[in-house]
């Protein structure tokens, strides 16, 4: 096989897609817009600390098992698993919340918030668990061909989990729990696809079950972009070719075949194949011209929540903080409701922080700690003007020092921002979205942006934006049904 691949591009899903194509003797070359491989996998350092720009954790850590046995290599990089998952913080109580896998040590927290806890957390779970196993092969690990063919897919699951998909997550949590707090912190899970607990439908409950009972949550040893230096390393021992500070603004074709993309100096790069990992939706619009994916269309698709992400670098460490943390306000259901479309809510924000130096000494100097904030906000669409951005910052960091009992306020030696805009300019996130189109049901499986292009043969997409959906496990997944696509086209032709 000496087949040429360009892949456009090098998030996750397109590094997967390359090891993936390279290991079956694929010439592989990949072409990014920045200077530096990882798409939103990213890593910032500066002044001795070193931060994960997106993801701080996974699951599903099977699916890079999956991976490396797929390619015939070791996996090249060290992982380890969250105990406990997370803590949650509420603006109302001085209580921290320890997220165990171990259903005793959970339960034991909520004894005085919701009776008999341990039995309805099982039912959830037992749930989540049946949604899990009936929609997993079915649904997410399959290519579709049509609208048809997914339907047909759909016909297969147990009817048993029709009423599901009329709920939104927070109703089927409150058939569950009844305390405030817990339907919260089960629900908060929603957040990381993007979405809210209100507008995202109840089947993501599965999540759930990924997270207690399945698999759990991950670290990387050193921070999350040793996963996108080891693929990179796998990667040039097959002697795939990188270029960077390179973005693709035009192309051409012929008898139905894409036969080269165009750069922003006027240079054109020609393959056999290509595979876009870029935003699948925004690509086809802006590159490609396609009038289903024009500016006024994409408007009015559904889009996941911007992220207003802030790193900080302290000169002092936080004993009393854990490695992952959610801070909760008092107006959560307000708060979740209005996030997508009212900038007014950033006055209480539910936000995340991640401790990085906590299990990674080397990523801040000695003494000193370094400290990931994310808070969910509205994208572009509903919120152009982000010359605020300061001003909510200080805010944050001034309600997460009330919460630790510690103003860390004076011992910042470091703080950097990226607003929706920062993403969109970035990384080509459309309107800042931070995981692209959402996970709506009209908007999943076959009516999500397909994985192979409508007009070129040879062309096709990997990523969050097309099938199977956001998130790392996801675009593992992405990797292998594209890599499927790819060989398949290959062998018709």
């Amino acid at each position: 096989m000496n087949k040429h691949v360009l892949i456009i591009g090098t998030g996750l899903g397109g590094l997967a897609t390359g090891m993936r194509l390279a290991s079956r003797g694929y010439q592989v070359t990949f072409i990014e817009k920045n200077d530096k491989a990882g798409g939103r996998l990213n890593q910032l350092k500066k002044d001795g600390f070193t931060f994960d720009v997106g993801p701080s954790f996974f699951s599903m850590s099977y699916e890079f098992d999956e991976l490396v046995k797929d390619c015939n290599i070791q996996l090249p990089f060290e992982f380890m698993e969250l105990n406990p998952l997370y803590t949650v913080h509420f603006s109302d109580s001085e209580r921290k919340f320890y997220l165990y896998k171990d259903i005793d040590k959970l339960a034991s927290q909520f004894a005085d918030l919701e009776p008999d806890f341990k039995h309805k957390f099982n039912r959830y779970l037992k749930k989540c668990e049946a949604l899990y196993n009936d929609t997993i092969d079915i649904v997410i690990k399959q290519n579709f061909n049509s609208t048809a063919h997914y339907l047909k897919a759909l016909v297969q699951v147990n009817p048993q989990h029709l009423p599901v998909l009329y709920k939104t997550f927070w109703k089927q949590a409150g058939q569950y729990f009844q305390s405030k707090e817990v339907r919260q912190i089960v629900s908060l899970i929603a957040f990381f696809l993007g979405r809210t607990p209100f507008d995202t439908n109840a089947v993501y409950t599965l999540l759930s079950h990924i997270e207690f009972t399945n698999n759990g949550y991950y670290n990387v040893k050193g921070g999350m972009y040793k996963i996108v230096e080891g693929l990179v390393q796998e990667l040039k021992k097959l002697n795939v070719a990188f270029h960077y500070d390179t973005e693709i603004v035009d192309f051409e074709s012929s008898n139905g075949q894409l036969t080269s993309v165009i750069d922003n100096t006027g240079k054109k790069w020609l393959a056999d194949t290509f595979v876009i990992n870029a935003d699948a939706a925004l690509f086809r619009g802006r590159v490609f011209k396609r009038k289903k994916f024009r500016e006024a269309k994409l408007d009015k698709m559904s889009w996941t929540m911007g992220y207003l992400t802030f790193y900080v670098g302290l000169n002092k460490k936080l004993p009393q903080v854990e490695h992952h943390n959610y801070f909760l306000g008092g107006n959560y259901e307000e708060y979740s409701k209005d996030v997508m479309k009212n900038p007014g809510t950033l006055e209480k924000p539910y936000y995340y922080v991640n401790v990085l130096s906590k299990l990674n000494a080397d990523c801040a100097p000695r003494g000193h700690e370094a400290l990931f904030f994310v808070c969910p906000v509205p994208n572009l669409l509903f919120k152009a003007d982000w010359s605020d951005k300061d001003t909510i910052i200080d805010s944050i960091i001034e309600d997460f020092g009330k919460r630790i009992k510690e103003d860390i306020a004076n011992n910042i030696v470091f703080r950097m921002a990226y607003t929706p805009e920062d993403w969109q300019d970035q990384f080509n996130l459309y309107k800042g979205a931070g995981l692209g189109l959402s996970h709506s049901m009209l908007q999943i499986g076959a009516l999500r942006p397909k994985n192979y292009d409508e007009a070129f043969k040879n062309t096709f997409y990997v990523g969050a934006s097309t099938v199977p959906g956001a998130g790392l496990p996801m675009a593992i997944i992405s990797s292998k049904l594209t890599t499927e696509r790819v060989l398949k086209s290959d062998a018709l032709n």
